[in-house]
């Protein structure tokens, strides 16, 4: 009814109290992308003034952060079945293939933690985020710690979790497996990511679309017209999907030879994909839908700070002076966030009658996860392991936001059993905020590319 789409409109609104200073000289390169500048679809926020805030403040603090040892290690299982349809894609090209880290690599802090328990060979509570034993640590016993284990197992998550005990689920470097251009691409590809969006029109099964997904969706199956948490839900898949073709196109394979690889920005790639004359004025839109999940993440990272905040709280790999390092990196990372000029109203996150709201966040809920599921269908390992990170990463966002109250009674000085996150959802969080960080950072060089080839 109307009181439910008007509850579910206000996902969209995102508040700017104050706007930023703006070089002339920066807003000259917007010239090559005439639609892509001013205010944001649904937004009193403005395209230029996240373009100089995230070039400026958020982009070099975030590749600062991502390159300490706790957030390059990443556990995952890649070799999970596709539990959609048979799949007997797997890319071959070298390029797909993910660089295995070797076992010397990896931290002895990260390598050996005790996930949610207490581990008697550390002074620390595990390694998924840890807690260093504060003074009343005779206050805690191992059962309290393993009851609280097992709530956070059962906690409501949007993803769909690798079981990091797995056999099958191995630690990446993620410098060492950037996400780049790899060649993969046809028919097996477009059926991901046709199935994917069919997932947003929230149906009890996938349909697939023989067509290419950049094309725009047609007929009845998800027209502007449907209800607008369909729609979110669109503007949150769009806007993930034109981050990962920006670094495609950004990161593109340009030579090959002599045993080195040659990579670099593919203007005609990028055109291709996002340039208006070319796609029908769909890649202003695709690109808005960057942003906008851009704000979205944004949020949920300035929300959760205060879960870091806490001293006890620490970025545990075994080596103290690297994990002081890298939580005082995070928390100035943390304040940067919260200094932008934006207030999203998550508050009103299908904010109707009570148990309309909880069915509707468990109806999103629900879907995103099946996306998380569709991940593991990707033929291509190196595109596998970004996907699901990155995935994971808006999950965990997602879960943020729900969870409002949660944090807000968050004790000071010991775990909570209301909220919790996981070392690797902190991990996908960071580096899937990084790579949104990075699109943005990459369209700025793509319009100066363009404005050299005009």
């Amino acid at each position: 009814g109307p009181s439910h789409g008007a509850s579910v409109l206000l996902i969209l609104i995102v508040f700017i109290t104050e706007k930023l200073s703006i070089s002339p000289k920066y807003l000259a390169f917007s010239g090559c992308f005439p639609q892509l500048t001013g205010v944001l679809d649904d937004c009193f926020c403005d395209i230029e003034s996240i373009d100089v805030f995230n070039n400026f403040k958020i982009y070099p603090r975030i590749q600062k952060l991502t390159e300490r040892d706790y957030f390059r290690y990443y556990r995952v299982n890649l070799n999970r079945p596709c539990p959609f349809w048979a799949d007997d894609s797997h890319c071959s090209i070298k390029d797909c293939q993910v660089e295995p880290c070797p076992e010397s690599k990896i931290p002895v802090g990260i390598k050996s933690g005790n996930y949610n328990r207490v581990s008697p060979l550390s002074d620390a509570f595990g390694c998924c985020i840890t807690f260093a034993p504060p003074l009343s640590y005779s206050n805690y016993s191992k059962e309290a710690f393993e009851d609280w284990a097992r709530h956070d197992d059962a906690q409501d998550h949007f993803c769909e979790l690798d079981d990091e005990t797995s056999p099958d689920a191995d630690y990446v470097d993620l410098l060492l497996n950037p996400e780049r251009y790899t060649g993969y691409k046809g028919p097996s590809a477009w059926r991901v990511w046709n199935s994917i969006y069919e997932e947003n029109c929230f149906k009890p099964r996938s349909v697939y679309r023989p067509l290419n997904p950049l094309v725009p969706p047609r007929g009845k199956g998800c027209s502007s017209s449907l209800c607008l948490e369909k729609r979110v839900f669109y503007r949150l898949i769009s806007g993930l999907h034109s981050s990962i073709n920006i670094h495609l196109c950004a990161e593109y394979l340009l030579a090959e030879g002599w045993g080195k690889s040659l990579w670099g920005p593919n203007v005609q790639e990028f055109r291709q994909r996002f340039d208006p004359a070319e796609t029908k004025g769909e890649g202003t839109r695709r690109l808005k839908n960057l942003y906008f999940l851009y704000l979205i993440e944004l949020r949920a990272l300035s929300k959760v700070a205060p879960y870091f905040d806490r001293a006890f709280v620490n970025l545990y790999t075994g080596d103290r002076q690297e994990d002081q390092a890298s939580k005082e990196l995070l928390l100035q990372f943390f304040n940067e966030t919260k200094a932008f000029p934006m207030h999203f109203d998550e508050k009103s996150m299908f904010a109707g009658q009570k148990i309309e709201a909880k069915t509707l966040k468990e109806e999103f809920r629900l879907h995103f996860k099946n996306i998380s599921r569709i991940m593991d269908c990707v033929g291509c390992s190196k595109c596998r392991l970004w996907g699901k990170l990155q995935t994971q990463g808006l999950g965990t966002a997602l879960k943020i936001l729900f969870s409002e109250k949660e944090i807000k009674n968050l004790p000071e000085h010991s775990p909570s059993k209301g909220f919790q996150l996981t070392r690797q959802e902190i991990v996908a969080l960071l580096n899937g905020f990084g790579r949104l960080s990075t699109s943005i950072h990459q369209l700025h060089s793509f319009r100066a590319l363009l404005k050299e080839k005009r």
